[in-house]
C-alpha cells in the first residue's frame, strides 16, 4: 500500500493506493462502491489479468484516504484525474462497482466496466418521502444533529461531511453521462441486486450504444463469485498495447 498527496479545491488529499503486477503495458484501474474499499476489488480481481497493472484505489473518505471536503461525483472524477495523470497511470480500462462505476463513466476510460453501477435514480417510497421530509423539518429547527436516526445503512458511522457527500452522490441523474459514453463498455449485474436493481442494468445498456449486458447470479456484490467470468470477458477485448 501507498500514498499519493493529491491537492484540489485548496484541499490535500491523501490516496491510499496499489499497484499490482508492476512492469505490465495496459493499466486497469479498479474502484470499490459506497462504504467499501480496494482491499474488495483487490480480493476478486488480483489472481486475474495478470497481463494488465491492476491499480487498486481507495477513493476520499474510505478505507486509507483522506477526505475533509463535501464532494460530488465530478469532484471524484477530478481527484482521481490529478492522481492518475501524476502516478502516469493510462485510462486504458477503468472497472468501477456501484459508486464507482459513476466515477469510472466519468472518467472517460478505453473500456468501461461496470458492476452493478449507480447512476440511475430510483423513485423513493413514501415511507422514505415522509423520514427526509421530518429530517428536513428538524435541521430547519437546530436539531439537524439527530441526522443518524434517519440516515439509511449507507451512512453508518461517517462523519458529517461524508454524510453530506453521500446525500449530494445518491441523487445524481447519470442518464445524460451514459448516453453520451461513446466508448466500448461491459456491463455486469447481480440478478438479486437490490441495491441498484437489475432495471438499472437494462436502462444503462440501452444508454451506452457500444455495451454489452450479462446478468449473473447474486446480490449487490455478486462479483466476488464471478470474478473469473468478469476478467474472461474483458479478455476478449483487443487492446493497444501488448500483453
Amino acid at each position: 500500500m501507498a500514498i499519493k498527496e493529491i491537492f484540489y479545491n485548496d484541499k490535500n488529499f491523501k490516496i491510499s493506493y496499489e499497484i499490482v503486477n508492476q512492469g505490465k503495458l495496459v493499466d486497469i484501474i479498479i474502484l470499490h462502491g459506497w462504504g467499501s474499499n480496494k482491499e474488495i476489488m483487490k480480493q476478486a480481481f488480483s489472481a486475474y489479468l495478470q497481463g494488465f497493472r491492476h491499480i487498486y484505489v481507495d477513493l476520499p473518505g474510505f478505507g486509507n484516504s483522506s477526505n475533509d471536503a463535501i464532494l460530488d461525483s465530478f469532484d471524484y472524477a477530478k481527484i482521481l484525474n490529478i492522481f492518475l495523470s501524476d502516478k502516469k497511470i493510462k485510462k486504458d480500462i477503468i472497472v468501477g462497482h456501484s459508486f464507482g462505476g459513476k466515477i469510472a463513466t466519468l472518467l472517460d476510460p478505453n473500456l468501461l466496466v461496470l458492476l452493478s453501477s449507480a447512476g440511475i435514480v430510483a423513485k423513493k417510497p413514501l415511507s422514505i418521502k415522509l423520514k427526509i421530509s421530518l429530517f428536513k423539518f428538524l435541521k430547519n429547527i437546530g436539531l439537524g444533529k439527530f441526522y443518524k436516526y434517519f440516515a439509511s445503512k449507507d451512512v453508518e458511522n461517517l462523519s458529517q461531511n461524508m454524510y453530506e457527500t453521500f446525500k449530494k452522490v445518491v441523487n445524481e441523474d447519470f442518464i445524460t453521462i451514459f448516453k453520451k459514453f461513446k466508448k466500448d463498455a461491459l456491463i455486469f449485474w447481480g440478478k438479486e441486486d437490490t441495491a441498484t436493481p437489475l432495471s438499472s442494468g437494462k436502462e444503462i445498456s440501452k444508454l451506452i450504444k457500444n455495451s454489452r449486458f450479462y446478468v449473473l447470479d447474486g446480490d449487490h456484490f455478486f462479483f466476488l463469485k464471478h470474478s473469473k467470468f468478469i476478467s474472461d470477458k474483458i479478455l476478449e477485448f483487443p487492446f493497444k498495447n501488448s500483453l
